[in-house]
């Protein structure tokens, strides 16, 4: 009958009253076309002291591996542009890093979604994942339609830009798949390319994450050579600069959820207010972001170089 809404279309619009931008569905199977490159890129130590994508390759490839009668990948986008930016002289943070664990905040929105497609859908089984298990997120998202892969390896979207967390239910749910972008809209562009600061992008497409400063000041366990922590540019947590330059990032609009937002307003710290930090503040003001993750030792021994 016309008028008739979907499950599909359903859900959808449930995930947008979840603050999603976007929801998309793909048919849970291997991932063919992606294993070959998988594997070269690992065996160019592209990935650096990250041994952990080393494991589970067949599961990171395959989600019926993953997932007990997973049927569907339904591959979630959420907003993290922030409202304001640093703008003083100061150590620079990466900006999905700017308030609450985005792994806990994506999260809670995804359960309340799952529990929507369970009471529609009764008898679903599924596992959610923010970032935390052998998934590929930026190529699920990108079969959904949600975008496409673009030459800074990060999953882009007309009209939106790539400030934004990707998320995924591996669910025994069928449901319609969505059309792949059939090209990007990167076209001739190579900001993000010329401006990285370490030529971390080898080809499109491509990062060798051991040149990456988001790899340097997060992944990487061992100490910085003194071209690495020369080639920082006062990063101490992340790196922005492939997505500041992005054209695409123009239309890139600000999120409004308060979970995301700053503690005690560290955006406005000059570099002395930071060099003040001891771990007591630390601890207070950055419990449950990201920034936990480097631990008070790492970030302060980067402040004060």
């Amino acid at each position: 009958m016309l008028g008739m809404e979907s499950i599909e279309d359903k859900i959808i619009q449930r995930a947008k009253e979840l603050g999603f931008i976007d929801c998309g569905f793909s048919k849970a199977e291997k991932l063919e076309s992606h294993e070959n490159t998988y594997k070269d890129w690992l065996s160019q130590n592209y990935h650096g002291e990250m041994s952990y994508l080393e494991r589970n390759i067949d599961k990171r490839l395959d989600p019926t591996l993953l997932v007990e009668n997973a049927k569907t990948v339904i591959s979630l986008a959420y907003n993290y542009f922030p409202q304001n930016v640093q703008r003083l002289i100061a150590p620079k943070i990466a900006k999905y890093a700017y308030g609450e664990d985005y792994h806990t905040v994506v999260k809670d929105q995804c359960f309340l979604l799952f529990q929507f497609i369970q009471e529609n859908i009764p008898g679903t089984t599924g596992r959610i994942f923010v970032d935390s298990a052998p998934v590929m997120e930026r190529q699920w998202a990108e079969k959904a339609g949600i975008g496409w892969i673009g030459k800074n390896s990060l999953l882009l979207r007309k009209g939106v830009g790539s400030f934004f967390f990707l998320a995924e239910i591996i669910c025994s749910a069928e449901l319609q798949p969505n059309v792949q972008i059939a090209s990007n809209h990167c076209g001739e562009c190579t900001r993000c390319i010329d401006e990285c600061p370490t030529q971390a992008i080898v080809q499109d497409g491509v990062i060798d994450s051991t040149l990456c400063i988001s790899y340097l000041t997060i992944e990487k366990r061992t100490e910085l050579t003194a071209t690495e922590q020369n080639n920082l540019n006062s990063w101490i947590f992340g790196c922005d600069v492939c997505q500041d330059v992005c054209p695409w990032n123009r239309f890139a609009i600000p999120q409004n959820n308060p979970r995301f937002e700053p503690k005690a307003n560290w955006i406005t710290w000059d570099n002395e207010r930071w060099k003040a930090l001891n771990e007591a503040q630390f601890d207070a003001f950055f419990a449950n972001t990201p920034l936990q993750r480097a631990g008070y030792n790492k970030l302060s021994a980067q402040i004060s170089k």
